[in-house]
Parts: C-alpha cells; structure tokens; sequence
C-alpha cells in the first residue's frame, strides 16, 4: 500500500505533540485520569509516525538496536512471571516512580497491557533528570515465553522491545532483551546508550533479586 504524503499528516502530528507536550509537563503530577488520557494520544502519535514507515531520513529521525541478554540461576516459568509484570520494575529500574495500568485484557493467549510508567528521565547530557511520562503498550505471551513492548515518550522518543526467556535447563534462564531506539538524529546516539545501560542495570537488579529470592 502505498504511504499518504507527509505533508497530510504533518499538521495532526505537530499537534498531538504539542498537546502531549503541555499535558506531560513535568510541573506537576498527573491524575490517573489525566495520564489515560495521553495514552490514547501517545498511542495515536506512535501509529501516525509508524505509518510514515519510519524512521524517516527526510524527518530527521533514525533508528538504533542493540540486543542485551542476562543468564539468571532460576526456572523459567520464575523469572518469566517476575520479569514480565511491570510492577516489579519498581525499585529495579532507578527511574522508575510508578506505574499507572488503563487497561489490561487477554485475547487468544495474549495479554495486553496498556500503561504509563511514571520516571525520572535523563533528557539530554549535562542535564538532570526530568519527571517523563512513558505511555506504554506490553503484550505477554506466556505460552511462547516473550513479550514485546511499544512505548512513546517525549521527547518524541519510540521503542520497540521484544524480550524472550531461554530454558538453560539446570543452569537457569537466559533472559535477552532485543530493544530498537526511535529519535531524532541529535538525539539518536545518546537515546540508545543511555536506554541500553538503563536497561543493563535493571536485568543486573533482577538476575541479583530473583537468585537472592527477594519475590519468594
């Protein structure tokens, strides 16, 4: 199918982001109400840009990837439970404040879970950590073993996730994280080292809490 003209979706795009952009305003905290809100306005950002085919050179957006994976002395059906529920990133992932669930329905074994996680964010180098909302789409699918997750955050900035848990047998799981980066050419660089190393930090969290029993 061939793509629209970016020139018809320019207009809409530019204001759900300016309009994301006041709502997520770091001066205050958001009602629960107020966070569903820009989820469905996230989501609707993320699905015009991703039908741009992105990302898209002429809108100065690129795209990194990087793989990471963490071998974890535990049972599968164990570290899949724990790594899969959102909630357990709460003291995991540093940045994270909470996380705040809109819906959460199952369809022909597939979980989906659409949420915000509320952080602390590094922005831009040199810069302190900026109160960020991250509107968050999880589908677990528990008879494969992985989950996928889209998120949108400002500024502007899209991933792609799909986690996968290995069965070592006797040895654990082997649990690897394959995360493409969405952002603008300025920021692309630092988007993926610091979300490759944020995201280094929580499976070190999570392989020392799980064999250590911290869930039991």
């Amino acid at each position: 199918m061939r793509k629209k003209p970016f020139r018809l979706l320019s207009a809409p795009l530019l204001a759900l982001t300016m309009v994301l952009s006041v709502m997520s305003s770091p001066a205050r905290a958001e009602t629960d109400p107020v966070l569903a809100l820009q989820w469905e306005l996230a989501r609707t950002t993320y699905t015009l840009f991703e039908s741009l085919n992105h990302p898209n050179p002429a809108l100065l957006r690129a795209a990194r990837s990087q793989s990471i994976s963490v071998d974890i002395a535990a049972p599968r059906d164990e570290v899949f439970a724990i790594y899969s529920n959102f909630e357990n990133h709460l003291g995991a992932n540093p940045l994270l404040q909470r996380v705040v669930t809109h819906s959460d329905t199952t369809t022909a074994g597939v979980r989906t879970i659409n949420q915000t996680a509320v952080e602390n964010t590094p922005l831009q180098p040199g810069l302190p950590a900026t109160p960020i909302n991250t509107h968050a789409q999880q589908r677990i699918n528990a008879a494969g073993y992985f989950y996928e997750v889209d998120s949108w955050t400002l500024p502007n900035i899209m991933t792609h996730q799909t986690i996968t848990f290995e069965d070592l047998g006797a040895a654990g799981t082997r649990v690897t994280e394959n995360l493409t980066f969405e952002a603008s050419v300025l920021l692309i660089d630092y988007t993926l080292s610091q979300g490759v190393m944020a995201h280094q930090g929580i499976q070190s969290v999570f392989k020392s809490r799980i064999e250590g029993g911290f869930y039991s």
